[in-house]
This record gives structure tokens, sequence and C-alpha cells, in this order.
């Protein structure tokens, strides 16, 4: 993309409202602008970094067996009376009536929902085990909206729901979910530490919060600094191995990892060597829970199991705040300059910035790195704007892009162009050929793939 036909809205100065980081710098960015309290405008950057993100849910959810599904963002009450939860939620539930006086919600969640899905459809046990997902957006209507996108009310989230025929099973889901989201984290560049958490309205025994280490964070955490040492990485993990997922869930699990609603300062001081007690700050990226028939026995899910027998099925539900994460990587991946992203989720792998735009032989450069990044399946930035190199390094830093191409006649002379890591600064000089080569093979390198689950 040629930065003269974006749109990209920079901003020179901070706006007053914007009290973090990750508000500051998408505003400054051009990613977002706010359309309300508490619900923003997704501009060409800010969205193309959405996509990035839901396009590696999308694959790790998958690959873990759960089938896609889209689900409406308006709900009939009717199936919040029938689990009871319509007037237990709250005031953060946005209820509307329509032209029928016919009462409705705007999704804050969508247990029922998906609920009645598959009680219309799915009548035995031999079609379970079943995880359905959706990625949608959802409303909750908080009282004070704050921080850009962390505390929105509007946001895009992908929320599962797995059916089982007993605790067994549905606690496999579980232990299934927490690996497929610890995988989906770092292959964003996080680590993201399941801690065990309050269920919320949601309800439930089982749940796990995973969190990201900030300042910046809602929530206060305790936890043993050893957890922070742990990672899945390039493990081979068949989803279909009980014992194997419930093996990952353990390790990442078995140390005290809490927020503070679920703390225990006795347990706390008794599990954990004063050495590596740590108390911080986290920004909630995720949450998983297993609610047994919680709403099944309401809703009336049942299945016939093998000895002819109706018995509700086993349920969980799974959620990542997608565009919560675009504020939770800002806030762990920046410095003083602006945004650095992630390879895998930056919105355009590299940034080439001309020099001397108008210079018959920059701009023949120019065109040859850019054409030559591009037919090597990369997405990339070209600065073609009129525009003092100072303002163009700058533009680049904020957004954050992984790489830069620098191009002008001085290095020309030489036949060099400079490519620059954004994240730790370091250039270096080498051919046109060569700068396309190097980064093509950065982001060539693809996370070795886990055991596939027929789904």
């Amino acid at each position: 993309m040629r930065l003269t036909r974006y749109f990209l809205p920079v901003l020179k100065e901070t706006p007053a409202e914007a009290q973090i980081v990750s508000h500051r710098l998408m505003l400054r960015a051009g990613m977002i602008k706010q359309a309300s309290a508490g619900i923003y405008s997704w501009l060409p950057l800010g969205y193309k970094v959405l996509r990035r993100i839901e396009a590696i849910v999308h694959e790790e959810q998958q690959r873990a067996g759960h089938l896609p599904i889209l689900m409406p963002t308006l709900q009939s009450a009717d199936l919040w009376r029938e689990s009871g939860r319509y007037d237990a939620y709250g005031a953060e539930m946005l209820r509307i009536k329509d032209r029928h006086d016919r009462d409705l919600l705007y999704t804050p969640t969508a247990e029922e929902l998906v609920t009645d899905i598959f009680r219309a459809h799915v009548s035995s046990y031999k079609d379970l085990p079943l995880t359905l997902y959706q990625i949608q957006w959802k409303f909750r209507d908080e009282i004070r909206p704050r921080f850009g996108v962390m505390r929105g009310r509007e946001f895009y989230m992908k929320d599962g729901y797995n059916f089982d025929l007993t605790r067994e099973d549905a606690l496999h889901a579980y232990n299934r979910h927490l690996v497929s989201y610890l995988r989906t984290y770092e292959r964003m560049g996080l680590q993201a530490i399941p801690m065990r958490a309050d269920s919320g309205p949601i309800g439930g025994e089982d749940t796990h919060e995973f969190l990201v280490l900030a300042e910046t964070g809602e929530s206060e955490v305790f936890y043993d600094s050893a957890v922070t040492e742990i990672r899945l990485g390039a493990r081979d993990i068949d989803y279909d191995d009980h014992a194997q997922c419930r093996a990952v869930m353990e390790e990442f699990t078995a140390l005290y990892a809490r927020t503070d609603e679920t703390h225990d300062e006795a347990e706390f001081a008794a599990q954990v060597p004063p050495e590596r007690q740590r108390r911080a700050r986290g920004i909630e990226v995720g949450q998983i829970f297993y609610f047994g028939t919680k709403y099944s026995e309401p809703m009336g899910a049942l299945v016939t199991d093998a000895d002819g027998n109706r018995v509700p099925v086993h349920m969980g539900s799974h959620g990542i705040g997608i565009s919560r994460l675009v504020g939770a990587i800002i806030e762990a991946s920046h410095d003083e300059n602006g945004i650095i992203w992630p390879e895998a989720v930056a919105p355009f792998q590299c940034g080439i910035v001309n020099l001397r735009q108008g210079d018959a032989a920059a701009d023949a450069a120019c065109e040859t790195l850019y054409a030559g990044l591009k037919a090597r399946g990369l997405d990339i930035l070209y600065d073609d704007r009129d525009e003092r190199a100072g303002g163009k390094f700058a533009t680049m830093d904020l957004i954050g892009l992984p790489w830069r191409i620098t191009v002008g006649p001085r290095g020309l002379a030489r036949g060099v162009v400079e490519l620059t890591s954004r994240r730790t600064g370091e250039a270096e000089e080498m051919s046109a050929e060569a700068a396309i080569d190097r980064v093509a093979g950065i982001f060539a390198a693809e996370p070795r793939p886990c055991s596939e689950r027929s789904p």
C-alpha cells in the first residue's frame, strides 16, 4: 500500500481523554476514532490489526476441532428468562424493545442462544462432543467506560461453547481450550498467564482468566514468579489426547497464580517462597469456564445416552477479547516513540521510506523493493509522500511496523539500502535484493503446526 493512497490520520498531540499508553497510541496512530462513550470506529490501520488477531484465533480454534458459526447481536429476552439470567445479569445488559413490544437484548454473551441452537438439532450422544464458536460484536453497558478499547462498551470477541455427555468429557474440553489459548497468545508474541478467577455472571465451578502483566492492568494479581518461565512453545499437541491436554493444564496451573477475587493470602504465603512472591497488575485477555448443566437443565438441552436415558449435556464457555487484545499487545510492546508490533499481528510487515521523493534513482529503487516484497507475499507500506525524512521516520516509529527499509541517494551510490528492526533499533546496510530476501525469510517462518483434530 502506498501511503499517499492510504487513510492514516496520525495525530501529533495526544488527546486529553487518553489515560493509558494503548489508548494514546491507538488514537495518535490513527487506528480508532471514538464514536461515543466506550464505542469506537476502527480505521484502516486498526482494522488490519484486528483482522490479523482474528485470523490467528480462527486458525487455533479450528486446529483444536472447534466449529465456527455466527449468531446475531440481538437476542430474545425469553431465552434468558428460561435460564434465569435475564433479571440477574445487571445493568450492564442493554435491554430494548422492538416495534411489537417484544423484549430484546444486545448480546453480552451467548450461552442461552447457542444452547437453543443445540437443543433444536442435537438429540443423541453420538453427535458429541461438539464445540461451536463465533467471533462477533458484544455490548456491555459499562458504567464508566475508559482506557479506549481496553474497557469499552462495544467489543469484538471470540466466544465458544462446548457440549459434552459427561463431566469428564467437558473437563477435557476445558483443558483443550486452555492449551489452544496458550498457543494462540504465544503466536501473538504475548505471555498470558492462566489464573484462577471468579466466574461472575457466567457461573460455574471452574474458571481461569488469562492475564497479560502490565502496569495499567485493571486486575490485581498474585503469582509465583516461576510461572512466567513456562512456555508452550512448538510442542506437538494432540487435542484428542485427554492425558496430554490435562498434563499441560496441570503444568501451567500448578503454581500459584490468582486474581484478587480468588486470592488467599495464607495460601500464597504457604505455597510460594518469599523471593518468588509477586504482586502486580494484569490485563484480562480471555477466560474459560466449566459450568456443567447450569444452562442445559433449565433450557432442556438433553441427549439420549447409550442406555436410552435422556440426560442434560455438560457445558462450558470460552472467550477471547479480540479488540481488547489490540490494546493489550500495545501495553506490552511499545516504547517512547510508539507501538512495536510483534510480527504475527503487525498491520504491515515492513515499511519503505523514500528519503528523496522525486529523485529518479531513489524512486526506482523503492518501486523495485515494493514490487519485490509484494511478490513474496508480504503486506508493505511504502511512504511515498513528499515529506521530510524526520516526519517519515516518526510516522513509522509511531505505527510500529516490525521492519523498515530506508532508501536514499547516498546509500544507493554505494549500492545499499538500510534495513532497521523496530524492536531493537539495529540497522544494517545491504543490497535491495538481500533486504527483500531477509524480510521475506523472517515472515516465511510459520509456527510449527500441532496435530490437527478431526472435527
